[in-house]
This record gives C-alpha cells, structure tokens and sequence, in this order.
C-alpha cells in the first residue's frame, strides 16, 4: 500500500512537472525578446539560488555534501542546467513555444536509449510500442506543421534538438544519483552550477563588449521581473525538486514520457498567451500523445505486477 501510495505521489510529482516545463517555453520564449539569453539565464538562475539557500541559510534543511559528492553531482548540473538551458534559450530565439514543445518531447525515445545502455533498465515490447504510439502524436504534429523546419528558424530547431538530447541525458544520469542524494541537496547544487556558470558568462561578454550596464537593465522591467519569477521559482527551483523526487521512484525512460504532457500543454499556453496558431492536427496528435503516456505507464504497471507474482 505505501508503496503504491509512494509511486501516486512520484506520478502527481511527474505530472507537476510536465505542466511547469510546457508553460516555460513561452515564459523563455517573452524574456528573450527583452534581454539577451545569457542574460536571462543568468537572471534567472541567481534568483533559483536565492531562493533555494534561504531555507539551507536559515537551518531548516540541511545539505551535507563532501567535496567527492560535489565531483559527482556536478557533471549533472552541466547537462541540466547548463546545457539544457543554454541550447534551448537560444533556440527559442528563431524557434516559437509550440516548436519547442513538440521537439522537447522526444525526449522519450533519446531516454529509452540511454536508459537501456547505461542503467540497463528493461522495456517490454508493448511500453515500446505505446512509447512509438506517443511520439507518432509529436511527428504528426510536426508534419502537418509544414512551415517548422524552414531554412529560417533550422538552428533554433537544431538548438532545441540538443537540449531535447541534453535533457536525456540529465534523466539517465541523474536516476543513479537520486537514490544515493536527497532532492533537495541535488537540487542546491544544479542551481549553484547554473548559476555560477551563466552569470560569469554573461558579465564576460558584457565587460568584452562594454556594455556591462545592459546586464541590469532588463531587471527595471516589471513584466521581466514576472516572467523572470516564474521561470526562476517554479520552471527551474520547483521542478527541479519535483524531478528529482519523481526519479527517486520512477524508471527515467517512465518519467521521460511526461515530457510530452509539456507538449500539448506548451501548445495551449502558445495559442493563448503568445496568439500562436493552433489547427486541428493539433488535436488529433494531441490524443495520440495523450494515448501514448497513459499507455506506456500502464503497460510498464502491468508488467511490473506480473513480474512480482513470478517471483
């Protein structure tokens, strides 16, 4: 029983999670229309910091980490977010939210790879094929999109491939780390990564350039300090948590499949926030995708339960 109530709360962790990352591509997708997206990473990531050291400040959750741990949690920090976040703020500079979205959710099929070489961690034949049914929702759209994949906006889509690759690889990698760490300790250092490498970035390109006064003029814009709040504090403190706890529970080729919940619901903030056009083709992938993760996590229950009642 606790342990089906444990694997509910990874699922609504799972789920929290999909719904922050789809409504942050728009949020990325307005910051980089008023400031540079080193700058905006790095904004970003300084608040995410902040915010997250107040309560280790203040004592009321401890982070004991040696040295060696740092060693070994770093290379996930430079995955995501470092890389993650780079590849796709300048992605969304030539690419829309909606773009963003579908390709973030292929993120599945590069997980399933990486999971079943290195975490060795096994898939049956119909979670694969449900997995397939998903990612057929995403091409689908993709497809019937037409004008995607035009020569103008090819390296924004090329961009948003690698983090989509990045955030992969951040799964398989951190699923190890996350039954030896707690969520929170994983999540400090990410952020101090993050943080420590885009802003020494951006001031960099700033003082190269002589324009170091650029770096805090976007912070005078009230409608980038909200969108700037939403992306530090949910889309990067909040579902850092969240992932980390959901992967302390779920398989990562399991908890990647979500990914494609950020799909449809990336299109949705798009068309309402943003006016991005939404057609009918939307909807039908939409369903296919929606088929594809409820059955893929259906089948991989199943599955399990009958390999328990074998043992």
């Amino acid at each position: 029983m606790n342990t089906t109530r444990t694997r509910a709360y990874a699922y609504t962790a799972a789920v929290m999670y999909a719904a922050i990352i789809g409504l942050s591509f728009l949020f990325v997708k307005m910051t980089v229309n008023v400031a540079h997206p080193m700058d905006v990473l790095a904004h970003r990531f300084a608040l995410s910091l902040l915010v997250v050291s107040i309560p280790v400040i203040l004592g009321w959750i401890k982070i004991g980490l040696t040295l060696r741990d740092l060693w070994r949690i770093i290379p996930l920090g430079l995955l995501s977010p470092v890389l993650f976040f780079a590849f796709q703020a300048f992605g969304l500079v030539s690419s829309n939210s909606s773009e963003a979205g579908i390709i973030q959710a292929m993120a599945p099929v590069f997980t399933l790879i990486l999971a079943s070489v290195f975490l060795k961690e096994r898939t049956s034949m119909l979670q694969k094929l449900f997995l397939l049914l998903s990612v057929a929702g995403v091409v689908f759209i993709f497809l019937m999109k037409g004008s995607g994949m035009t020569s103008g906006n090819f390296k924004g889509i090329a961009l948003l491939l690698l983090s989509t690759i990045c955030f992969a690889g951040y799964g398989v990698l951190a699923r190890p780390l996350t039954q030896k760490y707690k969520p929170m300790e994983l999540t400090w250092v990410t952020l101090l990564v993050g943080c420590l490498v885009f802003n020494v970035s951006a001031v960099i390109r700033h003082l190269s350039s002589g324009t170091i006064s650029d770096y805090v003029k976007p912070l005078g814009d009230a409608s980038y300090l909200g969108t700037l709040a939403y992306l530090a504090i949910l889309s990067t403190m909040i579902s850092t948590l969240l992932s980390s706890y959901a992967l302390t529970h779920l398989e990562a080729s399991k908890m990647s499949v979500f990914s494609n919940f950020s799909t449809l619901i990336s299109i949705a903030g798009g068309a309402w926030i943003l006016h991005e056009p939404v057609s009918g083709y939307h909807f039908v992938g939409a369903i296919l995708i929606i088929a594809g993760v409820l059955g893929t996590n259906m089948s991989g229950r199943k599955h399990r339960l009958v390999s328990e009642v074998k043992a």
